[in-house]
């Protein structure tokens, strides 16, 4: 049983999408036939989906390589607001600094009218239930055994990547939801825990746990101090984020051993803000992807020689 899972981190997307670009281009072999599961929270979920919706043909629609476009043209896009939207939110305080329709309109041309159901390798969405204040997960073992449960991938990818204060909770039928990142912005373990339940503890033979950039901007005690509500709003998406993350990653370390690979970068160059889709910043993601791959050679040698045996 090999297990990928791919962090949340909205632009920072961009680096999982590479780093399994470069995975796809050592195997010669794409991501979906790599992998017997694949989790994901946010970004990570919008590309668990897209790596395995079929073609035409009923292989993988896309390759890692081509969902890199999702993330440099897509993403102005997406992250995109207009002067009215500025004022009218008051710069984000007073309502959701973006629009959802620029994220609605690039999960429908890239997912289509593929359902949950059709994903050619099992996939679990991360999500958050406000009104009924739980943990939702969209699985698509489930969809292919209940109706009920097969949802549209655009809206699943659109739950799960629904950020507080950045986007407006989605209703996907019953469920008002949230991005899955307030509990799971690595979904590793969300997705190693539903293997041991199904009784396969023991079939986990590789969990690949893949970043999107460790943010390592220092809130200090003389900032933070004085800090409110509404100071800590600024900031506290991105703690939750870098704080589970690593605390998933510490755990499974200790759980699997060598059997758990993390495949994560801090960030030197690039902005850490999730929306900053500047060309700018855009190009520095690409830079520490590669600056990740090079470091990382032999254990994404390692990775992929255990993938493909």
């Amino acid at each position: 049983m090999r297990i990928l899972a791919i962090d949340g981190g909205g632009i920072r997307g961009l680096i999982p999408a590479l780093v399994l670009a470069e995975i796809e281009r050592r195997t010669q072999r794409r991501a979906a036939d790599l992998f017997d599961l694949i989790a994901g929270t946010s970004t990570g979920g919008i590309l668990a989906a897209a790596l395995t919706i079929p073609g035409p043909d009923g292989s993988p629609r896309y390759t890692a390589d081509q969902l890199t476009r999702l993330y440099e043209t897509e993403g102005p896009r997406i992250f995109s607001r207009s002067l009215v939207r500025v004022v009218l939110s008051a710069g984000g305080v007073l309502d959701e600094k973006y629009d959802s329709k620029g994220l609605e309109v690039a999960l429908t041309e890239y997912l289509g009218d593929a359902r949950l159901k059709d994903a050619l390798t099992p996939i679990l969405l991360t999500a958050y239930e406000t009104e009924r204040r739980c943990a939702f997960f969209f699985r698509s073992s489930r969809a292919a055994k209940d109706p009920a449960y097969d949802f549209a991938l655009t809206d699943a990818a659109h739950a799960t990547s629904a950020a507080p204060t950045y986007f407006e909770p989605v209703r996907v039928g019953d469920f008002t939801l949230v991005d899955g990142g307030l509990f799971a912005s690595n979904p590793a373990l969300c997705a190693y825990v539903d293997v041991v339940a199904a009784g396969r503890k023991e079939d986990v033979t590789v969990v690949a746990s893949l970043g999107t950039g460790a943010a390592k901007r220092p809130i200090p005690y003389e900032v933070a101090k004085d800090w409110g509500q509404l100071g800590w709003a600024r900031s506290v998406i991105d703690v939750l984020l870098s704080a589970q993350a690593e605390t998933v990653d510490y755990q499974l370390s200790k759980l699997l051993e060598d059997r758990y690979v993390r495949l994560q970068v801090e960030l030197e160059l690039a902005n850490d803000d999730l929306d900053d889709a500047s060309p700018e910043n855009l190009r520095d993601l690409r830079a520490e992807a590669d600056r990740l791959v090079r470091k990382q050679d032999r254990a994404i040698d390692d990775l992929c020689a255990r993938l493909t045996a």
